[in-house]
């Protein structure tokens, strides 16, 4: 079943949308019945490559699990290809969901970002926190329990 991928139950067209019925060309690396993949067109480094399924979901939780499954087959396929043809042996894989987490895109998409240096491809500041024990061995049961259940 595909997800609706809106809280609203329905999905506003994006590019994706576009590219997936050719409407819109792109630089296809890698097609299955549940995958696409293509080069980036605004990338941060050589190879910058786009994965999305072909199922509408706006957030990776709304995505099925076999989409899921699919594109979980494909990133370490494609990931081994640009390394090898990029010739880096770093690059960040990279999900986002919703704008307050940089989604800019409504339709679920990974990014695979070859890292050449440390001063090309994807930047980050990491904050680091202090995991509280009590907090966590709490979080562990109810994500034990919701996937029971």
């Amino acid at each position: 079943m595909a997800a609706s991928g809106s809280k609203s139950g329905r999905m506003s067209e994006t590019i994706f949308d576009k590219i997936l019925s050719g409407e819109l060309p792109c630089h296809k690396l890698y097609e299955d019945p549940h995958v696409l993949s293509f080069l980036d067109i605004a990338p941060l480094a050589y190879g910058h490559t786009l994965v999305i399924p072909k199922e509408r979901a706006r957030t990776l939780d709304l995505l099925s699990d076999e989409s899921s499954a699919a594109i979980g087959r494909a990133l370490p396929r494609l990931c081994r290809a640009l390394k090898k043809l990029t010739g880096v042996s770093a690059f960040n894989v990279l999900e986002n969901n919703e704008s307050s987490a940089h989604q800019a895109v409504f339709h679920v998409h990974f990014h695979i970002i070859p890292k050449p240096d440390e001063h090309s491809g994807l930047g980050l500041l990491w904050k680091p926190g202090r995991l509280d024990p009590a907090r966590a061995a709490a979080l562990c049961a109810g994500v034990a329990k919701e996937l029971a259940g």
